[in-house]
């Protein structure tokens, strides 16, 4: 029976921060640009989704309080739908509808019905506040489910874009250090080369 090692683990370090002799000034801004970015990137991306979603949902309910739904009626018979639907349709049809105002005024305009339904057939159709037909609101769990969507859509792009200016910041930091790396090896390198006997 063989015996395995005993395993042993390794502490995580933060090598970016631990005491090191060659680890400059430099090397320390970056590690805070670092971990800077990524919790900015990860603040900005929950608050922009939160804000997307609730202004959503804010457009949403504005939409709700400008239209009302009203009873109509057909004044015609629907139209059968074509054989082959284009794919993009709900599968209802156009048709001319009527309905009256509190005011006891009557309105007419087109709205989506069921196709093959006959005039005089009784459906809700939602009027804005200049009595023209306008697509049903959306409200309930969809409206909740479009502002969450909202939400999840955005957030991430804009966490992407926080990060991406980290990046250019740290990539300029880091350019800018090996330019002063090489100014200082344009000082050093020929007295290396001599302390090494011109064969370093």
């Amino acid at each position: 029976m063989t015996r395995t090692p005993p395993t042993t683990v390794t502490p995580v370090r933060l090598w970016r921060w631990r005491r090191n002799p060659l680890k400059r000034h430099s090397d320390v801004v970056e590690a805070w640009i670092v971990l800077a970015g990524w919790l900015l990137a990860l603040l900005a991306g929950v608050f922009a989704g939160v804000l997307a979603a609730g202004t959503s949902q804010s457009a949403f309910t504005a939409r709700l309080s400008q239209v009302h739904p009203v009873a109509a009626v057909l004044t015609d018979d629907a139209a059968r739908p074509p054989a082959a639907g284009s794919g993009y349709d709900d599968g209802r049809v156009w048709a001319a509808v009527r309905w009256t105002d509190a005011d006891g005024s009557v309105h007419t305009d087109r709205a989506k019905v069921v196709p093959g339904a006959p005039a005089g057939t009784r459906i809700t159709v939602w009027t804005n506040r200049s009595d023209r037909v306008v697509p049903a609101p959306v409200t309930g769990a969809a409206a909740d489910l479009q502002s969450a969507l909202t939400g999840a859509l955005v957030a991430p792009a804009a966490g992407a874009l926080v990060w991406g200016a980290g990046w250019l910041v740290r990539s300029r930091l880091i350019r800018r250090r090996m330019a002063e790396w090489d100014e200082e090896w344009k000082q050093i390198g020929p007295r290396w080369g001599n302390l090494s006997g011109g064969r370093g």
